[in-house]
């Protein structure tokens, strides 16, 4: 077995035994994207340097006995969202081509507080816009279980260097299913901690009301381990929730028995792909062999989330990149002739098509007379749908969902039908729009060998009974141990 094979917590194990040392574990990694990443595409930059100088640190501070903590010394690797001081951030745009971040983000911070050595910035959707990683500036990302498919998006780089065995944990974020879809794509797992659990702080917004930062990993462990790192309440974000943070490691493995998991008839859309619905439902009766109730439940706002969401989040886009205007933030077009030319030439150059189209809704939806219309509106239906959830979580502990209506598609098949696109998010979005947690892991593969991924959603901060539910289906079955072919 290779070092890169090991999980993130088995490596952790090594580490702490004196097995293995970071620095191999760090030039295993590096070795291995030299080896795979000309296909994968996963990493925008390296960071090589900086990621062995954290490795020999470790090794120094574990040799003296000293480590920071269970994850000192696990490579890992952070979506291109997240300000990494020294090191380029451009959010895969050319807006920000070239822009070092004098600081780090809130989450990046954590990590090498822990201890992990980073080794580089990861593809994505540019400005996380997008459900395929082919809005990306820098070109798309590629599955590593078929390279002529997309692995998902925005995070699709945090999900691929995962299934590449490029890396032990990575970072995404997740606006309308950013980090589950990917990790539905390519047979890993993925938290969208609850609104308000991981710092926003250093994230380059999105959609500030919606944007959830959170750890990817191959297992459902690994993942409990790197959002005990990142779980934290942070005064330098005004939106991060002083909530009590519990060991999320500790009930993992208390399994589903006499647990109410709601199973919403309006998740089985029509148009969903045949072995989809058939591994969910596999998993369904999983549960139930496990000792869990399955109770049928109804959100019936859900056929509205899409449309509020791509009202809202749009909206909240156009506000947000505003700032780039080749004069406070982003390039500048030199050949402009006068301040309105120079403003429109730079935002041409600098932002990609899906972004432009996003900025044009929010800015429609956001204009004089239209406002109450359609923003005003969506906002008020966002009320329901988060009702919709109280409702039901008054019933039962969790929901159970598939997490995409298809598996991984093929890159070029939806870039032109943004709409067809869109429909992608259509079982993530709401769990965003009502700022609640949410986990995509591994539930079978169909006839020709794509990962398909089931959803759990669970009550604000309730991120640990996630996980536990998570794991309970994890330990029945191998599909985390199935290596893609690339």
């Amino acid at each position: 077995m290779q070092l890169t094979d090991l999980t993130l917590l088995e490596l952790a194990a090594k580490l702490a035994s004196g097995e293995t040392t970071s620095v191999e574990a760090t030039r295993a990694c590096l070795a291995r994207i030299a080896q795979v990443d000309e296909k994968v595409k996963a990493f925008l930059r390296l960071d090589e340097h900086g990621a062995l100088a954290a490795a020999e640190a470790s090794d120094a501070r574990r040799e003296k006995g000293n480590p920071l903590g269970p994850l000192d010394g696990v490579p890992v690797a952070v979506k291109d969202i997240f300000l990494t001081e020294g090191v380029e951030t451009t959010c895969a745009s050319r807006v920000l081509e070239g822009f070092v971040p004098p600081y780090d983000a809130t989450a990046v911070r954590l990590l090498k507080e822990a201890g992990t050595p980073i080794l580089g910035k990861l593809n994505q959707d540019e400005f996380a816009m997008g459900s395929s990683n082919e809005s990306s500036a820098y070109g798309p990302c590629h599955n590593p279980w078929d390279v002529t498919r997309t692995p998902g998006g925005s995070s699709g780089g945090s999900a691929a260097a995962l299934a590449a065995r490029e890396v032990f944990g990575t970072l995404g974020t997740d606006t309308g299913g950013s980090i589950r879809q990917p990790a539905a794509f390519t047979n890993t797992v993925g938290i969208k901690p609850t609104y308000g659990r991981v710092s926003r702080y250093g994230v380059i917004a999105y959609a500030s009301s919606l944007d959830a930062p959170g750890p990817m990993a191959r297992t459902v462990g690994d993942v409990a381990a790197l959002l005990q790192v990142l779980a934290r309440h942070d005064p330098l974000d005004s939106t991060s929730a002083p909530a009590d943070v519990p060991d999320y490691l500790a009930d993992l493995e208390h399994g589903v028995a006499g647990l109410k998991l709601g199973v919403p008839r309006e998740y089985f859309v029509e148009g969903m792909d045949p072995e989809v619905e058939a591994s969910v439902r596999e998993a369904l009766k999983a549960y139930e062999r496990l000792g869990a109730t399955l109770v049928d439940v109804s959100l019936p706002h859900t056929k509205y989330a899409l449309a509020t969401y791509y009202l809202l989040a749009p909206a909240e886009a156009s506000s947000n990149l505003a700032r780039y205007d080749g004069v406070r933030y982003g390039r500048r077009a030199r050949e402009a002739k006068g301040l309105r030319d120079m403003y429109g030439l730079s935002r041409d150059q600098g932002f990609g098509p899906e972004v432009k189209r996003r900025i044009m809704l929010g800015t429609y939806a956001l204009s004089a007379g239209y406002y109450d219309a359609y923003y005003l509106r969506a906002q008020k239906v966002r009320t329901l749908i988060r009702d919709d959830f109280a409702k039901a979580f008054t019933q039962v502990d969790a929901l159970v969902t598939p997490t995409s209506p298809v598996p991984a598609f093929k890159l070029g098949e939806k870039v032109n039908d943004p709409v067809s696109m869109y429909l992608m998010d259509v079982c993530t979005l709401p769990c965003n729009l009502a700022g609640l947690p949410g986990v995509s892991l591994p539930c079978g593969f169909t006839k020709a060998g794509l990962p398909i991924g089931l959803q759990l959603m669970g009550r604000p901060f309730d991120e640990a009974k996630l996980l536990r539910i998570a794991r309970a289906f994890e330990r029945e079955h191998d599909y985390v141990r199935r290596p893609a072919p690339i």
